[in-house]
């Protein structure tokens, strides 16, 4: 099966793609019978050519002045291709406002605690643990003793108050 796919493949690939890919070394097919012909003959000499004037300029041939006129003649009698217009809508247009005000919004208000400081706290919210307290000097001492395996910030001792959840 996949045989048949892989034939009906290669029977849709021209002799100039088969030459230009195997020069390549895209492929490694057997391409050789079909150089024996007068149309692959030329193709390869084609092909070999334009290998050569792009790695040496000095094999290019410049065109004559008359071709260049026939050429810019042509290019001015074609006809020029225009894409049409794209439309915008209010639609579209009142939709991506409304995301970037969306985004704004959104910055806005996960950055507001960061921006303020924290430090806005309503009074009735009960404190549940309290790191200002000082180091006990034993806690201290075996921190410090361990620093390296803690990091550079410092560990502190969190005390719970035992009556403030009962």
């Amino acid at each position: 099966m996949q045989s048949t796919a892989k034939s009906a493949v290669e029977a849709d690939i021209s002799l100039e793609e088969s030459v230009s890919a195997w020069m390549d070394g895209e492929t490694s097919e057997d391409i050789f019978p079909d150089l024996g012909t007068a149309q692959g003959r030329r193709t390869w000499d084609t092909y070999h050519l334009i290998g050569d004037v792009l790695r040496n300029a000095d094999l290019a041939v410049s065109p004559s002045a008359g071709f260049q006129a026939r050429l810019a003649r042509a290019l001015d009698a074609e006809l020029p291709i225009v894409a049409p217009q794209r439309r915008r809508s209010p639609l579209r247009m009142g939709l991506s406002g409304l995301a970037v005000a969306a985004a704004v919004a959104t910055v806005a208000w996960v950055a507001h605690p960061y921006v303020m400081g924290g430090a806005s706290r309503p009074a009735d919210t009960p404190v549940l643990a309290d790191a200002s307290g000082g180091e006990a000097p034993v806690l201290r001492d075996y921190l410090e003793a361990h620093r390296q395996m803690a990091g550079p910030s410092a560990v502190r001792q969190v005390s719970f108050d035992g009556g403030a959840g009962r």
